[in-house]
């Protein structure tokens, strides 16, 4: 066995070393952090690990199997997820939904689906969220960014111009799409 005793500079380092790593692995076994509601939201929303969700009423992660959790925190616990890269969990958090056919988790579907490739698919979704909604500006802004990545910048630029008709030219959705028109290769 060590004798720390021996090594007195050892045993005065040894507990701050200790104390280093636990504090180190609560930190790191945390829920991580993505933006709740795309792009410089302030509401960051944690994603949690596999098989669990934010529960925005318990502030932690729960159990996602006989999850109790209303609608908005599953859909916004979806784009926390595709904004983390997760874009297979996202769809599966989508698919528990009591209401699958909301603007807004329409979006986020096919946010998830153009990130996996599946761009024409993420489009279907993206229509059907700008029926139920015309003035949803992010979906706006996703499907001019469909467009983009398919080549239709003249769609994607009636895209801008129809965000532009609902929060201006200051927009963050606005400049997004401005920028990605600008700039397809940073899609």
């Amino acid at each position: 066995m060590f004798n720390i005793g021996k090594f007195p500079s050892v045993g005065r380092i040894y507990p701050v070393v200790l104390l280093g790593a636990c504090l180190a692995g609560a930190v790191i076994s945390g829920p991580v952090y993505a933006a709740g509601g795309g792009g410089g939201d302030s509401n960051a929303t944690p994603t949690c690990p596999k098989g669990e969700v934010w529960s925005s009423k318990a502030q932690k992660c729960v159990k996602q199997q006989g999850s109790l959790l209303p609608d908005s925190d599953l859909t916004n616990y979806a784009f926390a997820l595709a904004e983390a890269g997760r874009y297979e969990e996202a769809l599966g958090v989508l698919d528990t939904l009591k209401n699958p056919n909301t603007a807004v988790a329409l979006n986020y579907r096919g946010y998830a689906t153009r990130k996996l490739g599946r761009t024409d698919e993420g489009i279907g979704y993206y229509m059907k969220s700008v029926e139920l909604d015309p003035q949803y500006a992010k979906v706006r802004e996703y499907l001019g960014e469909a467009y983009v990545i398919k080549g239709h910048l003249d769609l994607a630029k009636d895209q801008l111009t129809k965000i532009r008709g609902i929060c201006g030219t200051g927009c963050e959705e606005y400049r997004d799409l401005a920028e990605a028109i600008e700039n397809p290769s940073k899609l």
